[in-house]
């Protein structure tokens, strides 16, 4: 798996005024959750390649001489400039599971766009509980049997050691009737 290298400094001072010195600064503060809560600063350009990716990463972030293994769990950006204000990072403990949501990878072609139909992904992440060790970069979903008018639902996607945390009912992906082919089909009614 992929993992974001973040070097930072401890914070000390934790008010609006330190915040706001630490942001003028070019950095951003954070906090990692952990068995100890760390608040740290970071430059903002050193959060980019984590932030800003549809992909499921690490971060590796190093603080005073020691690393530590997190996700991203939440972030906070100005409403305004729309820059990165905040970050929360939870620490990975390989005895404890944890909740992360880790993102949809369709695979393969599904035999109803064959038939001229127009696939539908309807989420791009599934949230589960795990253990770290079993934490992936994506869920694979295979959608080759996936017919016109059908769906697969969370129900159907079954991975090992994970606990999908949504809904069972709910549609991840369809394949839905294009304009085309409902006009093709009109047409051939009216010949009969």
């Amino acid at each position: 798996m992929k993992s974001v290298k973040i070097e930072g400094k401890q914070r000390s001072n934790l008010g609006k005024k330190a915040t706001r010195q630490v942001r003028s600064e070019g950095n951003v503060p954070g906090v990692i959750y952990g068995e100890q809560n760390i608040h740290f600063t970071a430059p903002q350009m050193a959060f980019r390649s984590l932030v800003y990716t549809p992909d499921f990463q690490l971060a590796e972030v190093t603080i005073e001489g020691k690393t530590h293994r997190c996700i991203l769990k939440d972030m906070q950006f100005d409403v305004v400039t729309d820059e990165l204000n905040h970050v929360d990072l939870l620490e990975l403990n390989e005895d404890r599971k944890i909740i992360a949501n880790l993102p949809l990878k369709f695979t393969g072609t599904a035999e109803g766009v064959k038939a001229g139909g127009r696939f539908e992904p309807k989420l791009k992440s599934l949230k589960v509980r795990t253990y770290p060790r079993f934490l992936k970069e994506a869920i694979e979903v295979s959608i080759d049997t996936l017919q016109i008018g059908g769906n697969i639902r969370v129900q159907d996607v079954k991975e090992e050691n994970m606990e999908i945390m949504n809904s069972p009912r709910i549609p991840i992906a369809s394949v839905v009737t294009t304009r085309a082919l409902r006009q093709a089909e009109t047409e051939e009614a009216k010949k009969k």
